[in-house]
């Protein structure tokens, strides 16, 4: 079995094929170019530096090519890293598809649209039931195929349905916990929460936000989409229950500081916030305990307070 990213440990000497996923131009100290490379194969992601680049190798190394690297594996300040020696293009009689290095979510698509499919009608109010039904089907192409984030959590083919998906499972537990939570709109709410990502990201071969992304944001977007989605279906936008469901939308960040136009302030609306915390969290604390060693700790994680989270030794079975 050809070997991944993460089958090598630290300072193992790395030589194989990767996906290029970001490749950012920045200048060095002493004024050089160089280039911040994000690399991906099925395992995961990881990034690396290389130094004085020339025109030449800005112009050939970009998002979405796939590259011969050889080098080394490390650790910077906690966090995987590869040392670069040397880069060159894949050649089209080498793997170069880039299909063959992308993660993918670890539920079937068709699975996935049929869960999805099947808590719409749990979606007792028509008003919300009509909106999520058009934005699923104006966007369901798209919403199938982009990860949920450019790099930290569900960052891969198909990551946003998983996500979704992930947290209607737990929004369902809730609801069977407290019969006073609005199903409809908690469903709603979940299925939209993160729909604009279809606009505020390019893809997911090379994951970059797009202008409307950087400029707007996903929070927004979908707030937009609801107000046309009213307006194509003649529903008044100014009815509560559309009021309702974009509040869902606008504070699911939960923090004025993470971008929500307003914090929560319906009991679904918190449990959205919490519940898209929670699958995020525990999607990124997955990721890096399965490329870690028992007995060990992760890297630092990011989007987790830069924390390194400790992986139990195995323990043997009791009696054994």
């Amino acid at each position: 079995m050809d070997k991944k990213i993460y089958d090598y440990n630290v300072d193992d000497a790395v030589d194989l094929f990767l996906l290029i996923k970001g490749a950012d131009i920045r200048i060095a100290k002493n004024g050089k170019k160089f280039i911040a490379f994000t690399f991906q194969d099925k395992s995961g992601q990881i990034d690396g530096k290389y130094w004085d680049a020339s025109e030449e190798d800005i112009a050939a190394f970009t998002a979405g090519k796939v590259i011969k690297v050889s080098g080394k594996r490390e650790l910077y300040q906690g966090n995987p890293q590869l040392k670069l020696f040397k880069l060159r293009l894949a050649s089209d009689s080498e793997p170069h598809a880039p299909e063959l290095y992308m993660e993918r979510a670890p539920i079937k698509k068709e699975d996935i649209a049929e869960e999805i499919n099947s808590t719409l009608f749990e979606i007792t109010n028509a008003n919300m039931q009509r909106v999520v039904r058009y934005l699923l089907n104006q966007y369901q192409t798209e919403f199938f195929q982009f990860p949920a984030a450019k790099k930290h959590h569900h960052a891969y083919m198909g990551g946003l349905s998983f996500h979704t998906v992930s947290m209607l499972r737990l929004a369902k537990v809730i609801a069977g916990q407290y019969e006073e939570i609005n199903k409809a709109l908690l469903y709603s709410g979940v299925i939209l929460h993160d729909l604009g990502k279809v606009m505020e990201l390019s893809g997911a071969i090379s994951t970059e936000y797009t202008l409307e992304g950087n400029l707007i944001g996903h929070i927004v977007i979908v707030d937009e989409e609801i107000t046309k989605a009213c307006l194509a279906l003649k529903i008044d936008d100014k009815n509560e229950d559309i009021i309702l469901l974009k509040h869902m939308i606008l504070s699911h960040h939960g923090q004025l500081d993470y971008g929500s136009p307003v914090r929560p302030r319906l009991r679904e609306a918190e449990i959205l916030h919490q519940i898209d915390n929670m699958d995020a969290s525990i999607n990124m604390l997955n990721s890096a305990l399965n490329r870690t060693e028992p007995g060990t700790f992760t890297e630092r994680i990011f989007g987790m307070d830069n924390r390194t989270f400790y992986k139990p030794k195995e323990s043997t079975e009791l009696g054994e």
